[in-house]
């Protein structure tokens, strides 16, 4: 558990600016009233923001997850993760950038329905 610990710490530091900008969003409860995590360790995994309480997982996907292989490790990740118990949704850093307001919404409206 302390090398998740380590890695998610390290992933903090080093967030990307696509995170950086949703998690200015979603901190201290800004969101309604959800309480989200970032770089917070679930089952084998480290995701970039979740809502215990809400169930949900939010993942930031850059341009490294369009291959082939990103893809299949993706869909395996999220498997393990719906397993757990938490919905998962994804969203590029394009969506961040371009349509903070439209991500928002999908994890509002994803969260009314838990």
């Amino acid at each position: 558990m302390e090398r998740f610990k380590s890695r998610a710490r390290r992933l903090r530091e080093s967030q990307t600016s696509a995170e950086a900008k949703l998690w200015q969003a979603l901190r201290n409860r800004q969101l309604a009233r959800w309480k989200f995590r970032r770089q917070h360790p679930v089952d084998r995994y480290v995701v970039d923001f979740v809502t215990l309480d809400g169930k949900l997982i939010i993942e930031v996907d850059g341009v490294t997850h369009s291959s082939p292989s990103e893809i299949e490790r993706d869909e395996a990740r999220t498997k393990v993760l719906e397993a757990c118990g938490f919905l998962v949704i994804r969203v590029s850093n394009t969506d961040v950038y371009e349509n903070l307001e439209g991500v928002l919404e999908l994890i509002q409206t994803s969260l009314r329905f838990e």
